[in-house]
């Protein structure tokens, strides 16, 4: 005998709204499977911010010790800041494909001035465009006015800067690992950072005003770190638009965006500096030729897409402060790979860089100590949960 079609539809509504055991995942199921797939991310970004490290370096001595910046002198260590502040951020575009590939959840449509939130998130955008495009600046100018030693120094204090700002900014918790962390972090990239083929000679040297250049870009860069885990945490998560979930098609969107202001931010100051005029003749004194010459520049804008989606990647799903220590604790394979791949006439694999190596898997051991306790109290947390609801 044949079932009624409103019978079968009881049935079928019935199914749904009671899926049977196999068909979901239990709470403890899920939370190991949402822990597993945050692991992957995060070390995924922590790859990308250490190649990207890498290739910027490498390509940056490549640069300048083909540039003839040995034979240069005082003032032409200020000309190119404007196009390599521009190439930092112009190579957004290479992102946009992958914007649309990489999926995103539904829309939430339940929360209310989501129009508000939307223009704050833009004025976000725009301010933080701004400033990354200062730090590009600033950061292009202090490495040509000094001895890199002394701009290393004095660029170490970006990570004291991200605490503080951390800190009144994002309520962020410390722990005493995270600050074993910080301060392992500091001296090994005191200690072990690479050297760059775009120093000046002594007589070009300003400490001065180099000093201060360094000190405003580690300001402006621990800010912008800041700024933009607030506008995950408190905007771009906000606005429903990937739902309540933290995917990678945000970082995207913020890369995207903050790129985009920034690139116009330093296109103008190109142009309105007449640096412009310049680029031909920057063209033809590189050594190895023009098309070599186009090829570092595209190379090195690629290279700082990939380290730049990596950092956001780990502020997105981790925070600002672990974002600066990865991106400061790779400074002693930078230098290894320096080392390997240019012959500076003063520079080798010492035995402090070979202790900054080991101070690196310290320092972040320590921090992924504490990320790993805190997944644990997760876990801990919906047990005791589960438990009482049985009781």
């Amino acid at each position: 005998m044949e079932m009624p079609e409103a019978s079968k539809q009881n049935v079928e509504s019935e199914h749904v709204q009671n899926p049977e055991p196999d068909q979901i995942l239990s709470p403890r199921r899920s939370l190991q499977l949402h822990q597993r797939k945050w692991w992957i991310s995060v070390l995924f970004c922590l790859f990308l911010v250490v190649a990207g490290d890498s290739l910027v370096m490498l390509l940056l001595n490549f640069f300048y010790v083909q540039d003839n910046r040995q034979e240069s002198d005082q003032d032409l260590q200020y000309k190119g800041t404007w196009l390599q502040a521009l190439v930092q951020n112009a190579a957004f575009p290479i992102l946009i494909p992958l914007f649309f590939i990489f999926p995103s959840p539904k829309p939430n449509q339940e929360t209310n001035n989501t129009r508000f939130l939307s223009f704050r998130l833009l004025f976000l955008y725009l301010f933080l465009g701004v400033l990354v495009a200062a730090h590009s600046k600033l950061f292009a100018l202090g490495k040509l006015y000094a001895n890199y030693g002394v701009f290393t120094l004095i660029s170490a204090t970006q990570l004291i800067f991200t605490v503080v700002f951390a800190a009144i900014i994002n309520r962020f918790k410390f722990t005493r690992w995270i600050i074993i962390s910080i301060i392992l972090t500091v001296l090994i990239y005191v200690f072990g950072s690479p050297e760059f083929g775009g120093e000046p000679v002594e007589n070009e040297e300003f400490y001065s005003i180099q000093a201060w250049l360094t000190f405003a870009a580690s300001v402006a860069f621990a800010l912008s770190l800041c700024l933009v885990q607030l506008g995950f945490e408190k905007l771009l998560v906000k606005t429903k638009r990937y739902g309540n979930k933290k995917v990678f098609r945000m970082v995207l969107e913020m890369q995207i965006c903050v790129s985009l202001v920034a690139s116009l931010v330093c296109l103008v100051g190109l142009f309105a500096s007449g640096e412009y005029k310049e680029l031909k003749g920057d063209s033809e004194r590189f050594k190895k030729g023009e098309t070599y010459y186009v090829l570092s520049l595209v190379g090195l804008g690629l290279s700082w897409q990939v380290w730049s989606v990596g950092l956001i990647g780990l502020v997105l799903y981790v925070s600002g402060v672990f974002g600066d220590v990865v991106h400061m604790c790779s400074s002693p394979l930078v230098a290894l790979i320096v080392v390997l791949a240019f012959d500076f006439m003063d520079d080798d694999f010492s035995w402090p860089r070979i202790g900054t190596l080991i101070g690196t898997v310290l320092a972040l051991g320590s921090y992924f100590y504490t990320l790993h306790k805190r997944n644990k109290k997760k876990m801990v947390e919906l047990n005791q949960s589960e438990n009482s609801v049985e009781v």
